[in-house]
């Protein structure tokens, strides 16, 4: 038994051995380009050991998954709320409802800095710290009838920091709800292309969604096809009116005008029936977002094309022009999700448990979801590395960054096309020059040309991660699949990213409104009624109210939204996984387990550092390349009172922008500082009247055998009697 239990390990090690020296490579390769295989072997390599032997010991050791025990989908088994459902289908549905935005753009961000750091991140955060916070959630939520993150820190803590808790999650929620708005604002910018083929999606969706209730109900595989098909038609119809004289012009908006056309949408959309919209779409971007990274990842196979990023950059200072910060801590807080984000400890509690068909199934679900999202991850890294490094900080920095004012090209279409024509190649050979300064040589002809090849005006000013990842996946599948030019792909890969963004941002502002809701009706009862309509509109125009605002200010800073936004949405969402990873710790004390307490309390010290001294840094810092918030407002104020007559009402408004914007992002910054303190204060209270208690205090539901017979839709009675065993 001895000989075949060493021999079973014997494949695992040489897997290991594969991925540490593939790592090796990735680390130690520097001053010459490598193939991007090398990061993807080495990822898969990490991910499948760690989710064989880590997550294993976690399931068998921390967590004691009892089989045997009755999930609150069993339970509760109402065939609405409570389903249990069958593992691969509930993986599916957790890993499309915690891959957003996040995954796609902080990597593409944190490429400032080099392929390398954003890859160790990535593989080493989401082993010892991401994976382990969802799956740790899944569990507690699922051992107390699939409670929020909320309620359980309210059961376990007390009341107040419940509260506390909840509030913060409302806030963090809002410029999670503000970042995925500002992304697509970013992508869909004066490009009549990207305009049309997502809000061709709309009309689509509800098609979907009509045609699954009334004509065809149930046929979720017959209108999926009809979707995908459907999709296609839109992003080839959408170059031929990208370039025909009348309409291409007409639907070439500024970025305010898709800001209000989308809180417009946000609005309506969030108080529609869910099956109409929400779920159709929501289908649609799972398919989508599957297909194409292993798409992506297939062609990185057959290419093996070179990473064209250094390893490691000159911005590890801290003086890059897409954003401000030092290696340490920003690159943690940039890469906001991939590696472990507290966003998910929102999804893992209170909505997927209730799914949940057996409590050994969270292992899967809860800690494989997050590997395959951190894959997402890697996969976007590799593409914005791929590509030209001039041409990534060319898209990517603000032109205010460049030395540059980019002419209006919503002009296009005027009799004004000749002189905006001129001006953007003034601009763009003024673009090239500044990019080439800092030591990645490009050429005005190279810019202009991508613009050409991917069916836009202008690649400049397209910050926000989604447009150069569109590159990235253009680059790779136009050279493996014939028939259709980079704009195409490009298109379809804006699409990819837009489609589940809306997704998240239709489901965020419903969990939003909900969360508003439940907090005023603390005070007005009536508006705690989500039932109500009255109720329903307060709580969703309070909602895309605030996060609309916010939206609205990243969009008119002159400094780049995205740069004073990201920054504050990676530290609130690292703070968030922070305070679900103490509740963790809490819950293993009141369980007598707290020899097990490293695994969470590791990972929450260490990002507790990186967000506290990152947001002290951000609000007190008087280094100008830090650019914190209140010495960024105290400049501009200079500048104002200074300039007097010789600032423009235009230059004026600019800049009381950034002053409002600072201002705003010091506050919430030290909103949320107060909020997580109070909580993890409240937490070690507990933990240390829990550790002195000779019993177990932590608030379990009471055991429930599984009941012999299948316990659900399409669960057999095999599935649910799985071991915790490998």
């Amino acid at each position: 038994m001895k000989r075949e239990g060493i021999l079973k390990h014997i494949p695992w090690m040489l897997l290991g051995i594969l991925g540490a020296a593939c790592l090796g490579v990735v680390a130690l390769r520097r001053g010459e380009h490598i193939s991007a295989l090398w990061i993807v072997v080495a990822s898969v390599a990490v991910y499948l050991v760690a989710y064989r032997y880590y997550s294993l010991y976690i399931a068998t050791k921390v967590m004691k998954l009892d089989a045997g025990r009755a999930t609150p989908a069993v339970v509760n088994n109402d065939g609405l709320n409570y389903v249990p459902t069958n593992k691969n289908v509930l993986f599916g549905h957790h890993f499309a409802a915690i891959a957003g935005a996040g995954p796609l753009v902080g990597p593409v961000l944190a490429a400032q800095v080099g392929y390398l750091p954003g890859t160790l991140w990535l593989l080493g955060g989401v082993v010892l710290a991401g994976a382990v916070q969802d799956f740790m959630v899944l569990f507690i939520s699922s051992r107390r009838n699939g409670a929020s993150l909320g309620e359980i820190i309210k059961k376990e803590m007390g009341p107040i920091p419940g509260t506390i808790a909840l509030f913060g999650c409302f806030l963090i929620m809002i410029i999670i709800l503000a970042v995925l708005a500002l992304i697509v604002v970013k992508a869909l910018a004066e490009s009549p292309w990207g305009v049309f083929t997502v809000c061709s999606t709309v009309p689509i969706a509800l098609f979907m969604g009509i045609y699954m209730r009334y004509l065809r109900p149930g046929r979720v595989g017959e209108v999926s096809v009809i979707g995908i098909v459907l999709l296609v038609a839109a992003i080839w119809f959408g170059g031929v009116v990208a370039h025909d004289p009348y309409w291409g012009p007409a639907l070439t908006f500024k970025d305010t005008t898709i800001t209000f056309t989308l809180i417009g949408y946000a609005f309506v959309s969030a108080l529609l029936p869910v099956w109409l919209i929400l779920a159709p779409r929501d289908y649609l971007a799972t398919f989508l977002k599957i297909g194409v990274i292993v798409g992506l990842a297939i062609g990185i196979v057959i290419l093996n094309p070179e990473l064209k990023m250094p390893a490691v950059t000159q911005f590890v200072d801290g003086t890059g022009p897409v954003w401000k910060g030092t290696l340490f801590p920003f690159l943690f807080i940039t890469i906001a999700c991939g590696a472990v984000s507290g966003f998910h400890a929102l999804i893992a509690s209170g909505t997927t448990p209730k799914l949940l068909a057996n409590e050994t199934d969270a292992r899967f679900i809860g800690y494989g979801a997050m590997l395959m999202e951190s894959f997402v991850a890697i996969m976007a890294l590799v593409a914005a590395s791929i590509i030209e490094p001039g041409l990534y900080f060319a898209m990517n920095t603000p032109p205010a960054a460049l030395g540059i004012t980019m002419p209006d090209l919503h002009r296009l279409g005027t009799e004004d096309a000749p002189m905006i024509m001129a001006s953007l190649k003034d601009v763009t050979v003024h673009a090239a020059a500044a990019v080439s300064s800092w030591g990645f040589v490009i050429s005005p002809e190279q810019i202009l040309q991508t613009a050409t090849d991917i069916g836009e005006p202008s690649v400049l000013n397209r910050a926000g991660g989604a447009p150069t990842l569109a590159v990235g996946i253009a680059h790779v599948f136009h050279q493996i699949i014939p028939g259709a030019n980079m704009g195409f792909w490009y298109h379809f890969g804006i699409l990819f990213e837009a489609l589940f963004i809306l997704t998240a941002l239709d489901a965020g502002t419903r969990s939003g409104r909900f969360m508003l809701q439940d907090l005023l009706g603390n005070f007005v009862p009536f508006l705690k009624k989500t039932d109500s309509l009255v109720a329903g509109i307060v709580g969703t125009a309070g909602c895309v109210g605030l996060w609309g605002y916010l939206l609205y200010q990243g969009v008119v800073d002159p400094l780049g939204g995205v740069k004073s936004l990201w920054p504050l949405f990676g530290i609130s969402n690292q703070m968030l996984a922070a305070v679900a990873l103490v509740l963790g710790t809490v819950v293993l004390i009141k369980m007598k387990r707290a020899q097990y307490i490293w695994v969470t309390v590791l990972p929450a010290v260490w990002l507790l550092i990186c967000t506290t001294y990152a947001l002290g840094l951000k609000l007190f810092s008087d280094n100008p390349q830090l650019e914190g918030f209140f010495f960024l407002a105290g400049e501009y104020k200079r500048k104002i009172a200074e300039g007097g007559a010789e600032l423009s009402a235009q230059q004026i408004a600019n800049m009381n922008h950034i002053v409002v914007n600072n201002y705003t992002n010091a506050g919430l910054s030290i909103l949320f500082l107060l909020v997580v303190y109070s909580i993890i204060f409240y937490g070690v209270k507990t933990a240390l009247a829990a550790h002195k208690n000779p019993k177990r205090t932590d608030q379990e539901t009471p055991y429930v055998p599984v009941p012999q017979a299948a316990p659900a839709d399409g669960v057999t009675e095999g599935e649910v009697k799985v071991s915790t065993q490998h």
